[in-house]
């Protein structure tokens, strides 16, 4: 991943507007900014959220409460509990999360 055209910045996330995005159950709130080539997000996911899509897109994605789960689209699960990270690069593998418990994590795609 290059940075490009990302000048020095600080963001007080609770300053910034949260949209709702409805999974197929569940829903997420997601605080976000775009700079230069980086989109910067902190999503919320609700206590049995599940993704409506399979995602394509590449993203590095940090847990920072409760625990996500990741699907390939070939089967093989992952689980990402609090601390843990995991990345996917575009294109490398269809992807779907959910949480039964609710998670708060910080991507950068």
């Amino acid at each position: 991943m290059r940075i490009e055209k990302v000048p020095f910045a600080t963001t007080d996330w609770a300053l910034l507007p949260a949209s709702e995005i409805k999974g197929a159950s569940g829903v997420a709130r997601q605080r976000m900014i775009e700079a230069g080539n980086l989109r910067l997000r902190l999503v919320e996911y609700s206590t049995g959220y599940r993704a409506d899509h399979w995602c394509e897109h590449g993203h590095v994605v940090l847990v920072l409460e409760g625990a996500l789960t990741t699907e390939l689209k070939d089967g093989r699960r992952f689980e990402s509990p609090q601390g843990t990270s995991f990345q996917v690069a575009e294109g490398d593998g269809f992807h779907l999360v959910s949480t039964a418990t609710g998670a708060k994590v910080f991507i950068v795609d």
